[in-house]
């Protein structure tokens, strides 16, 4: 398989404030988006503010670049870019 493996690591520090925020873009970039996963520490007794979501993406690294831009905009969001490159 050739191409490219981009990952896109989006730490939320507050979900109850940023939630609609994040998600209004992930929405608006939907169609580059093939996977989407969210991570965040809960269990009977607790429910973390922050946490975490990993997108799997397609296309090329502009798009990807663009919404990892646009959502590093946003006050109190990290996000970290990870490409893997397959040569085989």
């Amino acid at each position: 398989m050739k191409g490219k493996h981009i990952i896109l690591g989006v730490h939320v520090q507050n979900r109850a404030r940023d939630a609609a925020k994040v998600q209004k873009i992930l929405s608006e970039n939907g169609c580059i988006i093939k996977t989407r996963l969210g991570l965040h520490e809960v269990d009977e007794n607790f429910c973390a503010a922050g946490g975490v979501v990993l997108l799997e993406l397609r296309g090329d690294g502009k798009q990807a670049n663009a919404l990892a831009k646009q959502l590093g905009a946003l006050k109190d969001i990290e996000v970290k870019k990870m490409v893997f490159a397959h040569t085989k």
